[in-house]
C-alpha cells in the first residue's frame, strides 16, 4: 500500500534507537524526509547514516540535543523545513515508590513526557492545518491503560498528555483540516529500556535475566516481545493519507497483554 507520504517532512524525537528509530525507518521507507533527534551524538549520526542508506532519495537531518529543553526543541524545529508529521517520544522516568519522589522528580517527568510533547504540538499543528495535512503520533505507554504500580511518574505524566490530546484532537480547526493527533501505546518491546528493566528485576528477584524474560513473555498472549520494526509500521500507517479519519485515539500495541474488552 502506498501511504501517500512521499516528500513529506517528519520530526521524530528520541530516534537514535528503539521505538523512535523504528518509526523513523518506517517513514523513510515511505519516502518521508526526516529530522531525527536524540541526546547522544554518536548513536544519532550512526542512525542517520543507516536511514540514508535505507532510502537514498530522502533527506535525513540529525540534531543532537535534549528535546525536553526549550533550546533542544528550537534546534530540532529549525532543522526541519516544515513539520508535516510529528512523532513525540522520550524515555520514561525511573520506577520507584511515590513516597521517595520530590517535586523535582515530578517536574522532570512532566517536562519530558507531557509538557515537551505539548510544546512541540503547539509549535506545529497550526502550520499543518494551514497546509491541509498533519499527523501527530505520541508514543506513550501501555501503562496508560493498565497502570504499573512502580511507574507512578510515567503513569501520571503520560495520562496527563493523553487527556490533553483527547480534547485537542477534536478541535474542528484541526480535525476539519486533516490534522490528526493520536497516541501509540507500546507494551513489552525488545528495546534497551526493556532489557534494563528486566536486569533490574532479575537482580531484585535473584533469578537470571533469561528466566525473567521467559516469565515476562509467558504473560503475553503472543508469547513474544514486539519489535521496533513492527511498531514503526503501525506508526507509519497512523501517519498515512488513509488514516485521516483516525484521531483522538489510543492505539495499544501489546501482543494482547491488556486483559480488558474496552
Amino acid at each position: 500500500m502506498d501511504l501517500g507520504l512521499a516528500g513529506k517532512w517528519a520530526l521524530v524525537c528520541a530516534a537514535s534507537k528503539g521505538l523512535g528509530r523504528g518509526c523513523a525507518e518506517a517513514l523513510v521507507r515511505e519516502g518521508v524526509n526526516v529530522t531525527i533527534t536524540a541526546r547522544g551524538e554518536e548513536a544519532l549520526q550512526a542512525t542517520a547514516a543507516a536511514l540514508r542508506a535505507l532510502n537514498p532519495a530522502v533527506q535525513v537531518k540529525a540534531v543532537a540535543g535534549d528535546i525536553t529543553t526549550a533550546d533542544g526543541r528550537a534546534q530540532a524545529l529549525a532543522a526541519c523545513p516544515q513539520v508535516d508529521i510529528l512523532v513525540n517520544n522520550a524515555g520514561g522516568p525511573p520506577p520507584g515508590d511515590f513516597r521517595s519522589w520530590d517535586r523535582e522528580a515530578w517536574i522532570a517527568a512532566l517536562d519530558a513526557n507531557m509538557l515537551t510533547p505539548i510544546e512541540l504540538i503547539k509549535a506545529t499543528v497550526d502550520g499543518m492545518a494551514e497546509r491541509g495535512f498533519g499527523r501527530v503520533v505520541n508514543i506513550t505507554s501501555g501503562a496508560v491503560k493498565a497502570p504499573i504500580d512502580v511507574l507512578g511518574l510515567s503513569n501520571g505524566a503520560r495520562s496527563g498528555l493523553t487527556g490533553f490530546v483527547a480534547g485537542l484532537a477534536r478541535q474542528s480547526r484541526l480535525a476539519g483540516r486533516n490534522v490528526t493527533l493520536n497516541n501509540l501505546l507500546p507494551g513489552a518491546f525488545d528495546t534497551d529500556r526493556l532489557r534494563k528493566t528486566m536486569q533490574a528485576g532479575a537482580a531484585k528477584s535473584g533469578v537470571s535475566v533469561d528466566d525473567m524474560a521467559d516469565r515476562r513473555r509467558q504473560g503475553i498472549p503472543a508469547q513474544r516481545f514486539g519489535s521496533a520494526e513492527e511498531f514503526g509500521a503501525i506508526c507509519a500507517f497512523m501517519c498515512s493519507a488513509q488514516a485521516g479519519y483516525l484521531t483522538g485515539q489510543n492505539i495499544l500495541l501489546d501482543g494482547g497483554a491488556y486483559p480488558g474488552t474496552f
